[in-house]
């Protein structure tokens, strides 16, 4: 195991300490983080969606923004404004940064804003650049966007487009904890209440931008970029794969899905100690990544199926070349 590995696994053990029953959603964070994506993250209240970029900043040495979207918010207020300062000779107007300049970023409930103001967040998750008044200003090179969303309460609430959903390399969605893990959690809060919480120094932000070097080594054989490539092939093509496929799917995954079926996979490789992608690797992460990026048909919705259920089934029909 590399130091840049046991970095990160510590890191993910901080995390699970203060997430508990969650283990799966602390590792597929972590995968979003090294593969220098963004995040969306769908739960009902409560289940700590919130708690666990807290505590991923908390243990990295970087910078935490968090913006409550609501109704009535304006995209500077997410970007920034120019500021006009009479007394400056050199410059009249002065960019003042707005939130969206930290190196994790917690947007709440972004369903809860209006699509210009979710549309604010694009330059940034995509060319992590933010362009105010004709001039670009540049990102922090650890960036991370952690949307989140009610799958529930849809009253007065603006559905994010494909287009942006595309965006986000991964889709998570967070459960509830198991009964044991619940009891855990009661113990947790308490012990925190008293102040127990033990402080540990943080992780230097380095070892992440590290992290990511190496797993640029991480090698993809030719016979696991065609099984991608036809994992792809079967959302926009499910009359080749297969009648319910073709019932079932109205529109594909774009080529950001495959290469963010690329991109995770890699890094589960490197999180399991190997630097080859196996077909697992590929199965492991493809509901997160696709989930999202399928269009389902009339049809589909109207008999309850669902997008993992899709996938189990392009899953099934898509064999390994």
């Amino acid at each position: 195991m590399s130091e840049l590995l046991t970095k990160i696994e510590e890191l993910k053990s901080r995390i699970n300490q203060s997430i508990i029953g969650q283990e799966k959603v602390v590792e597929k964070i972590l995968v979003v983080l090294l593969a220098d994506g963004n995040l969306l993250m769908e739960g009902l209240p409560g289940l700590a969606k919130t708690r666990a970029i807290k505590s991923l900043a908390k243990n990295v040495d970087a910078k935490l923004s968090r913006i409550q979207f609501t109704p009535d918010l304006l995209p500077s207020d997410i970007t920034g404004t120019e500021i006009y300062q009479p007394d400056n000779k050199e410059e009249a107007f002065v960019f003042q940064q707005g939130p969206i300049f930290a190196n994790f970023v917690l947007a709440d409930e972004i369903n809860r804003a209006p699509a210009k103001v979710q549309s604010a967040l694009l330059e940034a998750m995509e060319e992590r650049q933010v362009s105010v008044a004709g001039k670009t200003y540049p990102m922090d090179k650890l960036f991370l966007v952690m949307a989140t969303q009610n799958p529930v309460e849809q009253e007065g609430t603006y559905p994010l487009p494909e287009a942006q959903l595309d965006r986000f390399l991964m889709k998570v969605v967070i459960e509830y904890p198991s009964s044991n893990d619940e009891k855990s959690i009661l113990k947790l809060v308490r012990s925190e209440s008293k102040g127990h919480a033990v402080k540990q120094e943080a992780i230097d932000k380095e070892v992440i931008l590290q992290a990511r070097e190496e797993i640029k080594n991480v090698e993809t054989s030719d016979a696991i970029v065609q099984y991608i490539v036809d994992l792809i092939d079967a959302t926009r093509f499910p009359k080749k794969y297969g009648e319910e496929l073709a019932k079932w799917i109205e529109f594909g995954a774009s080529p950001r899905g495959t290469i963010a079926l690329d991109k995770c996979a890699r890094v589960v490789a490197w999180l399991n100690g190997r630097e080859y992608v196996t077909p697992d690797d590929v199965r492991e992460i493809i509901y997160e990544v696709l989930r999202h990026r399928l269009m389902l048909s009339y049809e589909a919705n109207a008999e309850g199926i669902t997008p993992e259920k899709v996938i189990d089934e392009i899953l099934k029909v898509v064999a390994v070349a």
